[in-house]
């Protein structure tokens, strides 16, 4: 039964060999070159398009759960790990892209919310998320996606963690600390209204990703089809001791969110690049793309940026290490 779901609802086996049958009709073969690459760019772009539309319509409707003045109460109270959680655990009900997290980060410091929990929320949200477990089962199976959440929160955790142990209130913008909290009522969503603002959340998370999505698959048919095995492990092999550096340099100027590079990470690890490299790559992308690190300078003075960008590199290579050290 589990087979039967994870092939079908999850990878969508059907859909792909529906791809193959249609580009067979009009005279491809998929053993070529160009048929290939066309049956997997049509397969990933309506998966995920499919997955998307699901999976943020389901996520829009449990935000309405969650809205800022209830979760600030709740982060509020808390100090420590068990805030730093807490906040890692927000995240992951938060949008998706890094750049869309900062000003609920910005919310979060005017609130007078402690700086590890602000932080652990930075990290997580981007990097994990709800939708991100089942598109990561959808692509690479189970205990990946259950490793790599799970690795993703602790990451959040303990940055948090360490920044709260520096003391670096100080080192957020003076603008920032400045501004005063503005007052907000809490809306009451009745189920028609939660299935709207769902619905709404698909439309704009869509209008925002849909060419990152297609780009990364693009990419994605690129790497798997055309760029020989030899070429990609020589860069991204076990065989290069510096594969796992290169993997989480080459992630961190790419802006992109969970759906826009799973294709790409789908065709690395196709071409044999090691589990753990594929994790920092796709952790690098989600947490240091170069838009949001811009946005994150006006907010955070540089020694705070500087810590940060570095507790997420250091903690993402370990993880990667950690990850091709003992192979799931």
């Amino acid at each position: 039964m589990w087979t039967w779901i994870s092939d079908q609802l999850l990878k969508m086996v059907w859909l792909n060999d529906l791809m193959g049958k249609l580009i067979e009709r009009f005279g491809l073969s998929l053993d070529s070159k160009i048929g290939a690459s066309l049956q997997f760019f049509l397969f990933d772009t309506i998966k995920i398009f499919i997955l998307l539309t699901i999976l943020i319509f389901v996520m829009g409707y449990v935000q309405t759960f969650f809205p800022p003045e209830r979760t600030k109460v709740l982060l509020g109270g808390l100090k420590g790990w068990k805030g730093n959680l807490l906040g890692a655990l927000l995240g992951t009900v938060t949008p998706f892209c890094s750049c869309s997290s900062i000003p609920i980060f910005i919310g979060f410091t005017t609130a007078g919310l402690p700086l590890g929990v602000t932080f652990s929320f930075l990290i997580s949200s981007p990097m994990v998320d709800i939708a991100s477990i089942i598109m990561l089962m959808s692509f690479f199976g189970w205990k990946f996606a259950i490793a790599y959440v799970l690795l993703g929160l602790l990451l959040a955790v303990i940055g948090g963690t360490l920044i709260d142990k520096l003391h670096l209130e100080n080192e957020i913008q003076d603008y920032i600390r400045e501004m005063e909290e503005g007052l907000s009522q809490v809306e009451t969503y009745t189920v028609k209204k939660r299935m709207a603002y769902g619905w709404g959340q698909v439309k704009e998370v869509a209008s925002k990703v849909w060419l990152y999505v297609l780009i990364g698959v693009g990419i994605g048919a690129l790497i798997h089809n055309w760029i020989p095995t030899s070429f990609i492990q020589s860069i991204l092999g076990n065989n290069n001791p510096f594969g796992l550096l290169i993997a989480t340099l080459i992630g961190a100027p790419i802006y992109a969110d969970i759906f826009g590079v799973l294709p790409i990470a789908e065709a690395l690890f196709a071409k044999g690049v090691p589990v753990g490299t594929l994790m920092t790559f796709m952790m690098s992308v989600t947490t240091l793309s170069l838009p949001s690190l811009i946005m994150l300078s006006r907010v955070v003075k540089p020694k705070l940026l500087g810590i940060f960008i570095t507790i997420c590199i250091v903690g993402i290579l370990l993880i990667g290490f950690t990850f091709n050290s003992v192979a799931l």
